[in-house]
C-alpha cells in the first residue's frame, strides 16, 4: 500500500485507508486510539493528532508489508503482535501512546539482523 494512495487534498483520508485495509473508519480510529468522531468532520480529519497517527500507522505498515505478505497481513500484525522488549505491547498500542519511534527502532533492529 503506497502512502500516496491514501492522500487526497494534501491530507491522509481515513476512508481511503479503511478501503485499502478492508475495514471501517471506526475500526481505524479505534486502532489509533482516536475518538469515534475523529473522522466525522473535515477539520477533525485535518487535526495534527489525527494526521500524525494515520501517517505513523501507514509508515509502519509500508515497512512491514513485504515481510507480512500483504497490507492486510501487515495491519493484522500491527494490531495483534506483542513486541518483545516493550512489555508485550503491540505496535498499535505504542503508536497510541506516542511511541511510533519505538516500533521503527524495533524494525530497524530486525532489518539489521537482530532478534526480536
Amino acid at each position: 500500500m503506497q502512502l500516496a494512495s491514501c492522500v487526497k487534498g494534501d491530507v491522509f483520508r481515513p476512508e481511503l485507508v479503511a478501503d485499502a485495509l478492508r475495514t471501517t473508519k471506526a475500526e481505524i480510529a479505534s486502532t489509533l486510539g482516536l475518538g469515534r468522531d475523529a473522522f466525522s468532520r473535515a477539520e477533525r480529519v485535518r487535526a495534527p493528532k489525527t494526521q500524525r497517527r494515520l501517517r505513523e500507522m501507514l509508515e509502519i505498515l509500508n515497512r512491514t508489508e513485504r515481510q507480512a505478505g500483504s497490507a492486510l497481513a501487515a495491519y493484522a500484525w500491527f494490531r495483534s503482535e506483542p513486541l518483545p522488549g516493550f512489555g508485550g505491547m503491540t505496535p498499535d498500542q505504542l503508536v497510541r501512546d506516542g511511541h511510533a519511534d519505538f516500533v521503527h527502532r524495533h524494525l530497524d533492529r530486525l532489518a539489521a539482523g537482530g532478534f526480536a
